[in-house]
């Protein structure tokens, strides 16, 4: 099973991008998207009869948005942590018989962190909630976290201490995470890797001198670390300023639960 997910920052300016060419590249078996950055009938999607058409959209028009789009029927699908109420359309979650996936866009602190507060009590909640479904059977999350968790995981960690997105709080949060049961799974198969990212400013040069962050993460339930085969970054794939990511579950892969 290949799973990807993928930043496109703008659905509609990365389908001019390059965005199909990936997609059928990638032959994903659930492919996951955040920022859209667009609301419902605004475009249509030819993927391919295979593909189910997951969307949640934010109320803000222009803004946030995630959708799946997967060859695997769903059992449930569920659009935010409480009674399906998420007005910034950040989370897309779907049921399956062996596991869920949930589809992330986690708030930004914002650059001058007039949202850190906000941010940190989405992150207590979302931690509960993932705690509460990984109770019931074992889950993979992905998205764009919003967070470089480590100095290995930013280019210049020393002169972004304390901004937004390496604060020591939001950092600390994806320590609680992880400690709560989940894997990072890139740094499972590669702990040491270096200078691997998934999203680079568009100052200039920018992206060109490889001076990036790796804030998008397939994160998955400790159990499920045997039925892992591998994780990737395609940072070579343009057409966003962040890349996508890629998990690949072992053919064999059947309920852990017990």
């Amino acid at each position: 099973m290949k799973l990807v997910s993928w930043n496109v920052n703008g659905l509609r300016a990365c389908v001019n991008k390059g965005f199909y060419d990936y997609f059928k590249e990638a032959d994903a078996d659930i492919f996951c998207v955040q920022e859209t950055k667009l609301q419902e009938g605004q475009i249509s999607l030819e993927l391919g009869e295979e593909y189910e058409q997951y969307w949640n959209y934010a109320q803000k028009k222009g803004y946030s948005g995630t959708a799946v789009f997967t060859r695997i029927k769903p059992l449930s699908v569920r659009y935010g942590m409480e009674e399906n109420e998420e007005p910034e359309g950040r989370l897309v979650i779907l049921e399956y018989a062996e596991f869920y996936l949930v589809n992330v866009y986690t708030p930004n602190a914002k650059r001058d962190l007039t949202r850190l507060d906000y941010r940190l009590e989405w992150e207590d909640r979302f931690r509960s909630f993932l705690m509460e479904l990984d109770g019931r059977k074992p889950v993979i999350v992905c998205g764009d976290l919003n967070v470089a968790h480590r100095e290995i995981d930013l280019k210049n960690p020393k002169s972004n201490e304390g901004n937004s997105g390496f604060t020591l709080e939001e950092r600390g949060k994806m320590t609680q995470l992880l400690e709560s049961g989940f894997v990072d799974t890139f740094r499972h198969f590669y702990p040491d890797r270096e200078n691997v990212y998934s999203w680079w400013s568009y100052m200039p040069k920018v992206r060109e001198r490889n001076v990036g962050w790796r804030i998008d993460y397939f994160l998955a339930s400790a159990r499920l670390t045997p039925y892992l085969a591998d994780a990737k970054i395609d940072c070579h794939i343009m057409g966003s300023d962040h890349c996508p990511v890629i998990l690949e579950i072992k053919p064999d892969f059947s309920s852990p639960n017990g």
